[in-house]
């Protein structure tokens, strides 16, 4: 069954990062920073006007939206949420419409584990937690 899984799950379309993820690279990350810190980190990383286009900022809800320029497109969704005072969390959602023989969702993983390499040298990883 866990074989089956495995070859199915290379043509999901659609990464999220979490607390509880199987792969240690696309886990949660936390950061010692207040929310509009870590928002504006999120946003400066996408900030790459030949790579990306960012279509929406949303400061209410912690959110920055932004698709690749290139081929494939993919939309990445950041999602930064005050856990404690000066401490937030940080996830992704990568996902794309585009259907691949091979799969996509490798390429999907390595963009969200991308983005959060560059959130982790932009802010300093909170006390305990893996950043």
């Amino acid at each position: 069954m866990a074989l089956f899984q495995s070859i199915f799950k290379r043509y999901n379309q659609q990464c999220e990062t979490s607390d509880h993820h199987r792969d240690e690279l696309l886990r949660t990350h936390y950061y010692k920073a207040n929310a509009e810190t870590a928002l504006r980190a999120a946003e400066e990383i996408f900030a790459n006007k030949q790579q990306f286009e960012i279509k929406s900022v949303s400061k209410e809800h912690g959110e920055v939206f932004a698709v690749t320029r290139k081929a494939p497109r993919i939309s990445i969704i950041a999602t930064v949420v005050t856990v404690k005072p000066f401490e937030t969390a940080v996830d992704f959602t990568v996902s794309t419409e585009k259907r691949s023989l091979t799969g996509v969702y490798p390429l999907l993983c390595r963009a969200a584990a991308g983005s959060y390499e560059q959130l982790d040298k932009k802010l300093p990883a909170a006390a305990g937690k893996k950043a």
